[in-house]
């Protein structure tokens, strides 16, 4: 079954989408976390991490060339953003669909919070 991601990247549901080519697609986060906030993912289903393989290695440096651009689009290239990759439940990946989440427009904070 093609989860969420999948049916952005063939147009079946809509979402606002900032960048797109043979190989990944770039959109807006439903639910962002700080005034830009777009996810980049391979147009092909890789659940995780986990999942990648030899032949993926050209796509995923792509996800980064384009992560680049889209920043400057978005204007947060100078003033700095995060890039993110959740791996499995407990990092919280919520679709099973690799991707990387650009975040930026605001100071961020650290990146964990600790723990008591």
């Amino acid at each position: 079954m093609p989860t969420i991601f999948a049916k952005i990247i063939a147009k079946e549901i809509p979402a606002s989408i900032v960048y797109q080519d043979e190989l990944v697609t770039a959109f807006k986060d439903i639910n962002p976390v700080a005034p830009v906030h777009i996810l980049i993912v391979p147009n092909v289903e890789i659940a995780s991490t986990n999942d990648v393989l030899p032949e993926h290695e050209q796509m995923l440096g792509h996800l980064f060339t384009v992560a680049k651009q889209v920043a400057k689009e978005q204007g947060v290239a100078e003033s700095g953003y995060r890039l993110i990759v959740n791996n499995g439940s407990d990092s919280g990946q919520e679709v099973p669909h690799l991707h990387i989440h650009l975040i930026g427009g605001r100071k961020l904070g650290p990146l964990l919070q600790a723990r008591d």
